[in-house]
């Protein structure tokens, strides 16, 4: 189900991306890097229209639904991939961590 902000959706396929980085430690591509990173120049240098377009509804996820820890900042990021349960969960499924 997609994510709505005010006028602004997030796709469902955006919206999975996002769900996976934040439940899962999987890391996003490099639209969603940039969003996570708080970095706006790259966001909108990596967004297709529809993300273009829709672009505040991704900064309202992440602050209104996403766990603070997660975003705003590379080093955030990094840490949240870090996560010694995301870990985990990448060594048992064969995955380099």
């Amino acid at each position: 189900m997609a994510y709505r902000f005010h006028q602004f959706v997030i796709s469902d396929g955006m919206l999975a991306a996002i769900r996976r980085y934040v439940e899962q430690g999987i890391a996003p591509g490099h639209f969603l890097t940039a969003v996570i990173d708080n970095d706006l120049k790259e966001a909108v240098s990596r967004a297709d229209d529809d993300n273009m377009a829709n672009l505040p509804a991704f900064v309202g996820y992440f602050y209104n639904e996403a766990p603070g820890g997660c975003w705003g900042s590379p080093d955030s990021r990094r840490a949240w991939l870090a996560r010694p349960e995301f870990t985990r969960m990448r060594e048992a499924d064969g995955n380099p961590v």
